[in-house]
């Protein structure tokens, strides 16, 4: 049997406390993309609970993290991001978490379990976003392991949920 999505609009009140989950949690006035007047609805699916925000999914939230979209590309100027080389790009966009080695630079300061994006080397293009298990400084060091647990990548299910809503 099919599991049943949900979809609702918050309430103004809602809608106006997440708003200012948002800010707090990017630093970053999350009003300055939006209109005057803001809707927020949400679509709870089995991936993970998208904020769609006057119509176009922006945001959503997984494994109790709250991250933008691949989709809400007048953010990704304000996120610390990481490049990453052409080796890594097939298995980023597999879902695989990011490496040490394939780390080729590091662009704004973050800390531990910030929100990153992840982009490739050649042409800047966002591949994926996810969580800082290290913070910036920290990372410049790291050689080995693990450096970025993926939430969302170009490709997975939320992507597909988004291109083809």
């Amino acid at each position: 049997m099919p599991k049943k999505y949900y979809r609702y609009f918050l309430k103004a009140k809602e809608a106006k406390y997440f708003l200012s989950e948002v800010s707090e949690t990017f630093g970053a006035d999350i009003e300055q993309f939006l209109a005057s007047k803001t809707r927020v609805e949400v679509n709870e699916t089995e991936t993970a609970k998208i904020f769609i925000i006057n119509g176009t999914a922006l945001l959503a939230r997984t494994e109790g993290f709250l991250f933008p979209t691949l989709t809400f590309e007048e953010f990704f100027p304000l996120m610390p991001r990481l490049v990453v080389d052409m080796g890594a790009i097939p298995y980023v966009c597999k879902g695989a978490d990011v490496m040490a080695p394939g780390v080729v630079s590091i662009n704004g300061e973050f800390k531990e379990n910030d929100i990153l994006l992840i982009t490739d080397e050649r042409h800047g293009k966002p591949l994926a976003v996810g969580v800082a298990l290290f913070s910036s400084e920290a990372m410049k060091s790291v050689n080995r392991g693990k450096t970025v647990k993926t939430l969302h990548y170009v490709g997975d299910k939320l992507w597909n949920h988004l291109k083809g809503s």
